[in-house]
């Protein structure tokens, strides 16, 4: 976590956190999503507009990436969130916490750009191939899905398959922040 946060969060303790205002997709990009793209649907919706303006801008990228933690215990285990100084921005998944890119050499980058290893690879009944790292769970980018075949011909993964459906509860994590502490505040 950088340095700047830290000082925010100690100078300002108490901030309330938000949702539904960060998305991640599962191609690895940050989505901003204001007041009226949520009143629209949710990030998931595949409605046109519900994801929210796409961030391209590489430095505020790159400070989401080295501040982008999970809730580790608690009610909000699992959640995934963006830590903006003082204040918890939940994030709002598509698909995954992460999203790995696989290099000609078959190393496995995160979307952050932070490099990890592979520990298990799955297969869903769909096809999409996910990875297992010591970041944690994610999806295999599908413009990699090339050097991800490489990889299982090789041997240097070895594929389970699982049904997409069972991957959050397997691999904790929360998909939509949103609309689980909505739930467990009614």
């Amino acid at each position: 976590m950088d340095d700047i946060v830290l000082k925010a969060m100690a100078k300002w303790p108490n901030v309330p956190a938000c949702t539904g205002w960060l998305g991640l997709d599962a191609r690895g990009q940050w989505w901003m999503r204001d007041d009226r793209t949520q009143a629209l649907g949710s990030f998931t919706s595949g409605l046109a507009g519900c994801k929210g303006s796409l961030l391209t801008h590489d430095k505020l990228i790159a400070f989401i990436g080295r501040n982008y933690l999970c809730e580790e215990d608690g009610a909000y285990a699992g959640q995934w969130y963006f830590q903006n100084g003082p204040q918890r921005v939940y994030v709002e998944l598509e698909a995954t916490p992460w999203i790995w890119r696989i290099q000609p050499d078959f190393t496995v980058l995160a979307h952050s750009s932070q490099s990890c290893k592979p520990q298990r690879c799955v297969i869903d009944e769909h096809g999409a191939v996910y990875l297992e790292t010591d970041l944690g769970f994610g999806l295999v980018h599908t413009q990699d899905m090339l050097q991800a075949s490489d990889a299982l011909e090789r041997g240097l993964w070895v594929a389970h398959e699982m049904l997409r459906h069972d991957l959050p509860r397997r691999f904790g994590y929360v998909r939509s922040p949103a609309r689980t502490q909505l739930t467990q505040s009614a």
